[in-house]
C-alpha cells in the first residue's frame, strides 16, 4: 500500500486513503497522541545470535556495536542499528510542538505512525497563508519526521505539502530547500532545530516564511 499508514489522526480535510481518526482543533498533544497511535516508547536490547553447542551450554552470543530496537506496546522489532544509534521517541515529535501550538498559534494538523512504527511525523499549520488563482489559499506548514530504521535522518521544516502519507512525506521531503536535519548519530534537540530554522517563539508574528 503506497500510504504506508498504520495509524494516524488530524483535523480538517479526510486525507485521501480515508484513513486516521478525526479530532476536533485545539486538542492536547496527550490526546494527539494516543489518536494518531503514538503512545509508545521505542526500546532497545542488544542483538544476540544462536551457534550450536554440543555442550548443553548457551549458544547465544552478542554482537556488542549493534542493537536492535522494538516498539514497548508490541514488542514488535523495528530494526537493527549501530550501538551508537540516537532514538528519537513519538513523544519527543510532538512535544516539538507544544510552545508552538499554545504561544505561537501553530495548529497540529496531522501526525502519524508509518511502516509499523520505523517511521513518525507530525505536521502543524502555521498562521501564514498565500491565496492563488481561483480563490484557492496555499498554507504553511511545519513538518517533523524522523525514522528508526536508518533511512531518515530526524528532518524538520516548513512546506506547502499536507502530509497525510508516505507519498505525501516523500514529495515534501524532496522539496525542501532549507530543511534542518539531525542525524542519528547526535542527540535531538528540539530548542536547537527551532533557532536554525530562524523560529522564535516570542516574536513569531513577525517571522516571514
Amino acid at each position: 500500500m503506497s500510504h504506508q499508514i498504520e495509524s494516524m489522526a488530524y483535523v480538517n480535510a479526510t486525507p485521501w486513503h480515508q484513513l486516521g481518526q478525526r479530532l476536533d482543533p485545539g486538542q492536547p498533544l496527550q490526546v494527539w497522541a494516543q489518536q494518531a497511535g503514538m503512545n509508545f516508547t521505542i526500546l532497545e536490547s542488544q542483538v544476540e545470535y544462536q551457534i550450536p553447542n554440543d555442550q548443553n551450554e548457551s549458544g547465544h552470543r552478542g554482537v556488542p556495536d549493534q542493537k536492535v530496537l522494538y516498539r514497548s506496546d508490541s514488542g514488535s522489532p523495528l530494526s537493527i542499528v549501530s550501538a551508537r544509534f540516537q532514538v528519537v521517541q513519538p513523544n519527543q515529535i510532538l512535544e516539538f510542538y507544544r510552545d508552538l501550538t499554545e504561544v505561537a498559534g501553530f495548529e497540529l494538523e496531522t501526525a502519524g505512525v508509518m511502516k509499523g512504527g520505523r517511521k513518525l511525523w507530525a505536521l502543524a499549520r502555521t498562521n501564514r497563508s498565500s491565496a492563488l488563482k481561483g480563490n484557492d489559499v496555499m498554507h504553511a506548514y511545519l513538518l517533523l519526521a524522523t525514522g528508526c530504521d536508518g533511512t531518515l535522518a530526524t528532518t524538520a521544516q516548513f512546506t506547502s505539502i499536507r502530509v497525510v502519507c508516505n507519498n505525501t512525506l516523500a514529495i515534501a521531503l524532496d522539496q525542501a530547500d532549507s530543511a534542518v536535519k539531525v542525524p542519528h548519530s547526535t542527540s535531538f534537540d528540539a530548542q536547537a532545530v527551532k533557532q536554525q530554522l530562524g523560529i522564535s517563539v516570542s516574536t513569531w508574528d513577525s517571522f516571514m516564511y
